[in-house]
This record gives C-alpha cells, structure tokens and sequence, in this order.
C-alpha cells in the first residue's frame, strides 16, 4: 500500500482546519502535468517548493508506457497542453522518448534546472521539436542573475552549470524560458533585466526569453524565511468576485507515480491525491494550503505565461 507523506512541507505555520474551506471546482482539465522523476533531483537547492534532492526516492519515476497510458486519458478529457516536471525531468533516461510521444498529441513543456543537458540529448530535443506540429519548450529555472545571487541557494558551481546548459539549448536551435526569482526591489527590475539579457547575449542567446518568478514562501523557503501566516491563507470571502480561472487548480491536475494530484507543488500535501485517473481526480478541491496563497496571489506562475502580472515574460 502506498502511503502519501504525512508532513505537508508547504503548510508551514498552518493553523487548526477551516470548518468552511474554500473550495475551487475544474469544469475543464486544460493542462496535464506530469512529474516524470519523481523527488530525485541533482541539486538540493534552499528554497525547493518540494523536497527534492539527490537522495529523495519518495517519489518514483513515470515510464514511457505509464505516459502513454495517460496521454490516451487525457486525449478523451480534451487537454490541451502537457507540462513535465520533477525532481529533474532529465535523469528520467525516457524522457527524450517521453516527449517525443507527448508532442503527437499536443504543446509540451518541460521545466529543468538546465544543469545535466549534453549535446545529444539537445539534438535530440531539436530533432523531436522539428518533427512536431506542436511546441516544445524548455524551462531553464534559475535564483539570480550571476552565480552570487544563485550559488548560495542552489549550490556552488550550479549558475555556471545552468548557463552551459541554456548555451547547449541555444546551439542546437532551441529557445529556452529562463525563469529567475525576483530577489530585488520592484523599482530594480528593469535594471537587474538589463544585466541579465546583457549575460545570455555574451552567452550567445541572441534575443533571451526570461520570465520573472515572486518569491514565494512555500516549501524550503517557508522555513529559510517565513512561511505564510494563518491570516494570509485563502478564505471563502477572498473568492467572492475573484476569478477563479487564475488558479492553476481550477484548470489542471498532475499525474505522479502514486496517482493524480491537484498540482505540482502540493503532491507531498495530504489530500491533495484525489484518485488514480484522471477523471475521478475531476473535483473540487480544498484550497487551505500555503501553496494555495501563493497562487491566489500571483496566478498560475508555474504555466509559461502565468496569471496576475507577477510571472513577467521579457
């Protein structure tokens, strides 16, 4: 039998349950999110939303064949779009095969911390890309705009690491979304933009794509820092007149190793698994988490475009 982690590592600071607690429907599953290596990670960076890293096998890998089957679900539910995530998408050996397989059936995204990419596999991602009537993108997720800013929360050599491997994306033709956490103030970020477009030019990116993350106190973070505190959390009265589509839950749901979850950062959550398909996993769900604040208040950030304005594309 399997177990789901009893500590949910976003809730932080959470107070007694809500006896009337906010919930969010899906009428319609646009997105489907796969997280395709489980917990294992290369890095242990400070601040994961999860507690992914090299040692953590909580959470197993997806096979090419457990992917297909769900690619078939997903084909009668009418989603739209995949994204893949993990741990590290790439120490999962069928991911090329993966994606490859997912870009018949629609736009596909994978989010990486660009850190294990060779030539090969880079090839191959602009081989498949190239085949497809659909979009691969490629997320690069950094924590600064130089290895000061990031080293010290993703460990020393892993800024270096990340720019060889957008360097590897962007000589194979590929275009990748670096996404970088915002860490300075507002009045600073066309400032901080400016240097960091001027780094992946000299890099060789000739026109970067950067898309700008909040600082979001979940997860490592929430006890690096602080957590959300229980007057921050959502509340039925906060969705009176609030457009519930910006809420990645109200749209999409994540396929791991132990069944569906309503989405990617709360899969350590408990109850956040609601069945072993898809469409039992097709209900309302409880938004009391810390994780949920994050996305009430910034939107779907972990979409490519995200919602809200805080996920900015440059």
């Amino acid at each position: 039998m399997t177990v789901i982690p009893e500590t949910d590592t976003t809730d932080a600071g959470a107070g007694p349950p809500r006896a009337d607690p906010p919930l969010v429907g899906i009428e319609d599953l646009d997105e489907l999110w796969f997280q395709v290596s489980g917990t294992l990670c290369n890095l242990a960076c400070s601040h994961c939303f999860i507690s992914c890293h090299p040692g953590n096998r909580a959470f197993g890998f997806l096979g090419l064949g457990d992917v297909k089957r769900r690619l078939e679900e997903a084909r009668r539910l009418g989603v739209k779009e995949y994204y893949f995530t993990g741990g590290e998408p790439f120490l999962n050996r069928e991911m090329v095969p993966i994606l490859e397989e997912t870009l018949r059936h629609g736009p596909a995204s994978v989010l990486t911390n660009g850190t294990v990419f060779r030539d090969a596999t880079a090839a191959d991602l602009a081989r498949i890309a190239k085949e497809s009537r659909y979009s691969l993108e490629v997320r690069v997720s950094i924590d600064g705009y130089d290895a000061s800013m990031n080293d010290p929360l993703r460990g020393d050599g892993t800024w270096e690491a990340a720019m060889r491997g957008v360097e590897v994306l962007v000589s194979h033709g590929l275009l990748p979304i670096v996404t970088i956490v915002q860490t300075w103030p507002d009045e600073e970020t066309l400032r901080v933009l400016d240097r960091f477009r001027d780094t992946l030019r000299l890099r060789g990116y000739a026109r970067p794509r950067i898309k700008v993350l909040p600082t979001l106190r979940i997860g490592m973070e929430a006890s690096r820092t602080r957590g959300y505190l229980p007057h921050e959390r959502v509340t039925p009265e906060m969705l009176e007149g609030y457009d519930a589509g910006q809420l990645l839950c109200s749209h999409s749901r994540i396929v791991t190793d132990r069944g569906v979850a309503v989405c990617p950062i709360l899969i350590e959550a408990p109850g956040a698994h609601l069945g072993l398909g898809l469409e039992e996993a097709l209900r309302p769900f409880a938004i009391t988490h810390a994780a949920c604040t994050t996305c009430y208040q910034h939107g779907a950030i972990c979409t490519n475009l995200g919602a809200g304005g805080a996920g900015r594309d440059r």
